[in-house]
């Protein structure tokens, strides 16, 4: 991967034609120009289809013959999904392919005109002027089983954002029509409580039932654990509900289907899970980072989905740039201000990052002697937040190490030079 500024402007040279193209849901707008700026041609209109771009490439090779080039450089500006496609496409047939920070198209889109004008046309030829500059950055197109990771997280994720709402819905439906419930179970997911969802899920279920009939129900589900006692608090509580009393038919019919979707994507969660676990041993180095006590596998499945290659990063500032766990300040003359992180990049891999720091610190002697370290010692001290930010930062260092070399992790490597 292209790292530092001068590599990037370096191969920009006076045989390259570089092809700014605009990205749109069906139509992209592509504008070619040299290494000066100097612009060849119109437009080109080509559909995000295979003939668009077999045009596309069509009229590259015009420019090329008629310019005399022999090296060609595409980019975009990537607006949502819509330019996967084409990347895919021009990099199986070896095209150099780069994209551009929408931000800094933004901002730059007023140096030719001095207008805050937008269109399509103008925004090719911006595109193409910042490639120019060396401005762009390769993109992680995710190929075989790191692709299958990146699907397969996002579908986890998918599962795991339903079940909460569905557990909402469940929650809000309870609290309208029997909030005594959770007087009784603490838990509604646990085998008694979920026996009496579906058996008799409001007050005018169990008004008409003894404590007897409602754990002899309970004792064809869950054979210890629950006694007369609450049965006999259950009937209670609902003979004494303030829960609302009408519409209560297809309130009970949405609980049920509330209660077999969340069911149905439990289940298919432990299924993706499983796959995802079995998926991720194939990778080097897998096995080494989930023996860290405190790591898991879904950890280390999540972390490939959004990187990669481990082995195509150069050094872990990249993937620390990624992840937006970079500093930055703003200082000026004698006043210097607070840093910060930029928070640019990836905010499922920085989160991701966060999250299998904490329990890190908690479980893991060697994060916990760094956490101990960072906040308590003499000089310039970090808050608990702080602490945890920058212990992003090392868990990638040491991620980024073991995905490389293959190696066990060894704590007290981490902790040299730490009092």
């Amino acid at each position: 991967m292209n790292y530092t500024q001068n590599e990037k402007i370096s191969q920009i040279t006076p045989s390259t034609l570089i092809v700014g193209i605009d990205i749109a849901k069906e139509k992209h707008v592509a504008r070619a120009q040299d290494d000066r700026g100097v612009e060849f041609g119109k437009r080109m209109v080509f559909e995000n289809r295979e003939h668009g771009f077999e045009t596309l490439l069509e009229w590259v090779g015009k420019h090329q013959k008629a310019q005399g080039k022999k090296h060609v450089i595409f980019g975009v500006e990537p607006t949502g999904h819509y330019w996967l496609s084409l990347a895919y496409y021009l990099k199986d047939r070896s095209y150099d392919f780069v994209i551009v920070n929408p931000m800094h198209v933004k901002k730059s889109k007023e140096l030719d005109d001095n207008s805050p004008t937008k269109n399509d046309t103008k925004d090719a030829k911006v595109i193409a002027q910042l490639i120019k500059d060396g401005r762009y950055s390769v993109p992680n197109l995710l190929e075989g089983i790191y692709a299958e990771l990146r699907e397969g997280v996002k579908v986890r994720d998918q599962l795991s954002k339903q079940l909460m709402i569905i557990e909402g819905r469940i929650q809000n439906n309870l609290q309208r029509y029997f909030p005594e419930f959770f007087d009784v179970f603490k838990d509604w997911e646990g085998k008694a409580a979920m026996c009496s969802l579906r058996c008799f899920p409001f007050p005018t279920d169990l008004v008409a039932l003894t404590a007897e009939e409602v754990l002899a129900q309970w004792k064809t589900e869950v054979k210890a654990g629950v006694g007369i006692k609450r049965a006999q608090k259950l009937v209670d509580k609902a003979n004494k509900s303030i829960g609302v009393q009408e519409g209560l038919r297809f309130a009970k019919r949405e609980l049920h289907h509330l209660l077999d979707q969340y069911a149905l994507h439990q289940q298919q969660l432990e299924m993706m899970e499983e796959d995802l676990e079995e998926l991720v041993q194939e990778i080097p180095g897998a096995e080494e980072m989930i023996a860290i006590k405190g790591i898991g596998s879904m950890t280390v499945a999540g972390f490939y989905a959004e990187v990669g290659d481990i082995k195509k990063y150069r050094h872990p500032q990249q993937v620390i740039n990624m992840a937006g766990y970079s500093l930055k300040e703003h200082s000026s003359g004698k006043h210097k201000g607070q840093t910060k992180i930029t928070k640019r990049g990836r905010s499922k891999l920085r989160k991701l990052l966060y999250m299998a720091v904490r329990p890190l610190v908690a479980h893991n002697p060697t994060f916990q002697a760094l956490h101990d370290y960072y906040t308590k010692r003499k000089e310039r001290p970090l808050k608990k937040q702080q602490s945890l930010i920058a212990l992003c930062g090392k868990l990638i260092r040491v991620l980024f190490v073991i995905g490389q070399r293959q190696c066990t992790f060894d704590g007290n490597k981490l902790l040299q030079g730490i009092a």
